[in-house]
């Protein structure tokens, strides 16, 4: 982490960013004071949930998976939507302060859930039994509408709070130093809440655990608004992704209209013209979209500024078609996604079935297993910024590329559902040695730390691809659109957690590998599936990597770690 600065770095950090009386890393407290408790009361419901419903609200395992599945891809699509309003309308500041309240309001309402009886229906005394009481409509809407809240305040958070921290500096060093340390507090709210507050919900109370998560809020949406009179404050510029529609409206109105000769003055360049960050003429590929900079009768007001839907600039062109060139490469990290959403549910409702003592009396709690997770990728993450990438510099004279990075990940992703698979099989085996198929809820005689080597593998698979994403994405990306290429990460989290959701109704529906009591289906046979799916997506990804050609190629061949920066 480059959070050490010289004397010489602090002294142009402090001139250049903390010299005016807004902005700065005067702001820095605030901030991630304000994220620490956000992320701590955002952990310590979203990674425990499929056990409170299991447990709370006697939903079938599959079905809170499931449910898990979708809050787990709401949350990633929501930041988006943030973004888009934060560029376009407000600013960050008012979307990370509504959102906090409304975060605070939804996980106030899943506290009362878990303190009032008439809110919750009767614990089954055995799962699956005719003994459970249904959950009442009123219960359900309660419940939801807490979820729904408490999703929306997260997503409006996660990534805004970011941009905002950022924004508070001028300097690129100063912010990717802001950076390192704000995903490092990301990271270390997330193992505290993991571990901690998942561990009092699940040993002490659901209501001791959730009024925890409405104290972290608090005090998050607290620290965040005493820092107002410090902070440094953006107009919003607008979003980029309306300057992507405009080029699609535009090239479809003029579809019919024929190809220009190709001489730059039949196409629109702004009020400034021509200039040095566009050619003269708009590239031949994807030449359909050439239609939306070239001018027409009736495309120019009288003031000579475009009318917006009508004539779209050559550079705003151009972004639109890099962004269509890493479109493959986007889609296949998605299907890399889909099996890591897949397998996370899945782990947890294995863990369930599983003896997770360790000692005589400390118990894991099935919701911080993930937690295994989190920790293999902060450490793979320092092992590969000081060893692996300078050991790999000396032997090839360059730093791995962002391709190299994601396509280890891709393989290290096969690898994890390959030995998911293979403890699933033991587990099975252990279950019908014991004749504990028709035993739901039943406890197997097997070490849940049988399912830490494929979570350690899934963390060292998204240490590389993951950072190797948000690298091509970062370099890859124009200017313009630099700020969308975290929003395509999110997307990517978001639809692969949906898409995981569907991979389970599917299984479900044709197969009789997933019934709601784990220990008397196949649960290996869809790890194995995952496999093939995973080998599969990898082979595309060759291709499309194959194919693709870096529009930056100084970014291609530079470290994009901090030490490529100096």
């Amino acid at each position: 982490m480059d959070g050490s600065l010289s004397h010489n770095d602090h002294e142009a950090h402090t001139s250049s960013d903390s010299g005016g009386r807004r902005g700065g890393w005067k702001t820095f407290p605030f901030i991630t004071g304000a994220l620490a408790g956000l992320t701590l009361a955002a952990g310590g419901w979203l990674s425990n949930l499929i056990v409170y419903l299991i447990q709370e609200f006697n939903v079938k395992s599959i079905d809170a998976a499931q449910i898990s599945n979708i809050v787990a891809g709401s949350s990633s699509f929501f930041p988006v939507i943030g973004a888009i309003i934060a560029d376009s309308f407000s600013g960050p500041f008012s979307v990370i302060s509504i959102s906090s309240c409304i975060s605070l309001l939804g996980i106030v309402l899943l506290a009362l859930t878990a303190t009032f009886n008439s809110l919750k229906p009767q614990t089954c005394v055995n799962d699956g039994s005719e003994l459970c009481k249904p959950t009442s409509t009123i219960q359900y809407a309660i419940l939801y509408t807490s979820i729904a809240l408490a999703t929306i305040g997260l997503g409006g958070t996660r990534y805004t709070m970011a941009t905002m921290g950022a924004n508070q500096f001028k300097n690129p060093k100063t912010q990717a130093s802001f950076f390192n340390w704000y995903f490092f507090i990301l990271y270390a709210a997330s193992v505290v809440s993991i571990t901690v507050i998942v561990y009092v919900e699940d040993n002490v109370s659901w209501k001791l655990g959730f009024g925890l998560c409405v104290i972290a809020n608090i005090l998050g949406l607290v620290i965040f608004l005493c820092g107002t009179r410090f902070y440094r404050f953006d107009k919003p510029q607008g979003s980029p992704f309306v300057d992507l529609a405009r080029v699609v409206v535009a090239s479809t109105w003029k579809r019919n209209l024929q190809h220009s000769s190709d001489e730059s003055k039949d196409y629109y360049y702004g009020h400034g013209g021509v200039t040095d960050m566009v050619d003269a003429t708009p590239s031949k590929s994807f030449g359909f979209l050439n239609r939306a900079a070239q001018k027409t009768e009736g495309d120019i007001k009288s003031d000579g500024s475009a009318k917006q839907w009508r004539l779209c600039t050559v550079q705003q062109v151009e972004d639109f078609k890099t962004l269509m060139r890493i479109l493959p490469l986007w889609s296949s990290s998605i299907f890399l996604g889909t099996p890591i959403a897949v397998h996370s549910s899945l782990t947890i409702l294995q863990a369930l079935t599983m003896d997770r003592h360790i000692g005589p009396h400390f118990k894991i709690p099935a919701g911080s297993i993930l937690v295994i997770v989190l920790i293999s990728t902060a450490i793979s993450l320092t092992l590969i910024d000081r060893f692996l990438c300078p050991v790999w510099q000396k032997m090839t004279g360059r730093f791995p590329t962002s391709l190299q990075r994601i396509g280890l990940g891709h393989v290290l992703n096969v690898l994890s559902m390959a030995v998911s698979a293979l403890v699933e099989s033991k587990r099975l085996t252990a279950v019908k040695s014991h004749h504990l198929q028709d035993q739901p809820g039943a406890v197997v005689p097997m070490l849940a730390l049988w399912l830490f080597p494929q979570l350690v593998l899934v963390g060292i698979g998204e240490a590389f691809h993951f950072p190797g994403q948000v690298s091509l994405y970062y370099q890859e990306f124009p200017v313009s659109l630099r700020s969308t290429s975290t929003a395509m990460i999110a997307l990517v989290v978001g639809i692969s957690f949906y898409l995981g959701t569907g991979v389970i109704d599917l299984v479900r529906k044709v197969t009789r590998w997933l019934p709601d009591n784990i220990n008397n289906g196949k649960l290996d046979n869809v790890y194995w599936m995952l496999v093939v799916v995973g080998v599969l997506n990898f082979g595309y990804y060759l291709v499309c990597a194959k194919l693709y050609k870096y529009q930056n190629v100084k970014g291609a061949n530079e470290n994009p770690g901090p030490e490529g920066d100096k």
